[in-house]
């Protein structure tokens, strides 16, 4: 495995399929995040009980929110294994190339050009968003342990919140539409026959996961999606004569 990992042919390998394990768990945190649009419930926001119910998962034959951190040490794995295998892919391609290329390559995308730069914006919005929505150690808004849909709510009032997700989103978008293409190229699943196909089908999932991703800020934003409970509860008992 040492030796697979050594040589370019096997990072690449490599850093295709935690590139593809992060994309899972991306489509899988989109379909998570998407409970939020069931607003705060009549007891219980459903993105709430998502919440708990992924701390829970498992017990009672394994302990408490195992599943969770074991989740959490496997795409932290696969996100170094993932930024480590590129930035020594590109160390080794500048070795063997001293002679840069000119400004503009025939042939290269945008996104193709710009791997380098939108996925370290992308690990600078991860750590910023693990601080916000995990730690909870962003306090510009109110945060609480356990609250998922009052956190939300309150950060996605904030333009700048919801400017800083969506700026992201155009990023991750851009990442992700060149990095599934070069999936299959480095698998060796790309032919003349299908590379249209692979090319659009990239295309739309990287769609999906922009548009799932981008409608929550969107509709807190808006005011679509009602305020938490409490809040609400609250609201209503102001107009009430005690």
């Amino acid at each position: 495995m040492i030796e697979f990992w050594r040589s370019s042919i096997g990072k690449k390998n490599i850093v295709a399929v935690t590139g593809a394990i992060l994309i899972g768990y991306l489509i899988l945190h989109m379909l998570g995040n998407l409970n939020s649009a069931f607003g705060p419930g009549a007891n219980e926001a459903r993105v709430d009980w998502y919440a708990g119910w992924l701390r829970d998962f498992g017990e009672p034959l394994l302990p408490h929110a195992f599943i969770l951190w074991a989740v959490r040490v496997i795409l932290l794995s696969a996100l170094v294994i993932h930024i480590t295998g590129i930035v020594q892919l590109t160390k080794r391609n500048k070795e063997a190339r001293p002679v840069r290329y000119p400004a503009k390559r025939l042939g290269r995308s945008v996104e193709a050009t710009a791997m380098l730069g939108t996925g370290a914006l992308i690990l600078a919005f991860i750590i910023f968003h693990i601080l916000q929505f995990t730690t909870l150690s962003i306090h510009v808004t109110p945060v609480a342990e356990g609250d998922v849909y009052a956190n939300l709510y309150y950060a996605f009032q904030k333009w700048y919140f919801v400017a800083i997700y969506l700026g992201a989103l155009l990023f991750i978008g851009m990442h992700l539409r060149h990095g599934v293409w070069s999936f299959f190229q480095t698998l060796g699943l790309d032919s003349p026959s299908r590379n249209a196909k692979l090319r659009h089908g990239s295309t739309a999932l990287v769609v999906i996961l922009v548009v799932g991703f981008g409608s929550i800020p969107v509709l807190f934003f808006t005011d679509v999606l009602d305020p938490p409970r409490t809040e609400a509860v609250l609201t209503t008992l102001a107009g009430v004569p005690l």
